[in-house]
């Protein structure tokens, strides 16, 4: 009595898996040696299937394809848009590369390399930010090396050039002094 009930409770694990097994030629050879061990013949359940695919207004239910990338599209618009970098690897007049433009508008270059930026939300509801949230948001910020590297990427060297301006407020930041890397 105590074997049919172990051998049942073992044929319920296993019904569980076989669905599993049968894809997993390794798994299945497995499961079958514990059958052969007297474990007795293992059955998939037969159940209603956990996920249905959603179906697109443009599609009828009767007729049309209704593929799982459709849905999975319709539910997350952005999984199959890439980022973009407004980058031109070859203009089509001279074959060079071209500058980004919006690089050069919201970033300054230094001589030393660096890239200088405002703080993100600097103009933004100025109406309810305290009088010391808006001094520390019209402060720059130096950007991280990865970002240098890729705005550098993005401009000609026409914007890595040096530039003397008159009473340059950048001026004493254009050099690096004390500085070890």
């Amino acid at each position: 009595m105590a074997a049919a009930a172990v051998r049942g409770a073992v044929a319920g694990i296993l019904g569980r898996w076989a669905p599993w097994a049968a894809r997993c030629p390794a798994t299945g050879r497995a499961l079958s040696g514990l059958a052969a061990r007297g474990v007795g013949q293992v059955r998939a359940p037969t159940a209603a299937p956990l996920w249905k695919p959603r179906l697109l207004p443009g599609n009828p239910p009767g007729g049309g394809d209704t593929s799982i990338l459709s849905s999975v599209t319709a539910l997350l618009p952005s999984l199959l848009q890439q980022p973009a970098r407004t980058l031109t690897y070859c203009s089509l007049r001279k074959g060079k590369r071209k500058t980004v433009k919006a690089v050069t508008e919201r970033f300054l270059r230094l001589h030393n390399g660096l890239w200088v930026r405002r703080q993100s939300g600097y103009k933004k509801k100025l109406w309810k930010k305290s009088a010391s949230q808006k001094k520390r948001l019209r402060e720059l910020v130096l950007c991280t090396r990865t970002q240098c590297k890729l705005l550098d990427k993005m401009t000609t060297s026409f914007w890595k050039r040096r530039n003397w301006y008159v009473d340059d407020p950048y001026q004493k930041y254009h050099d690096r002094t004390n500085l070890h890397l």
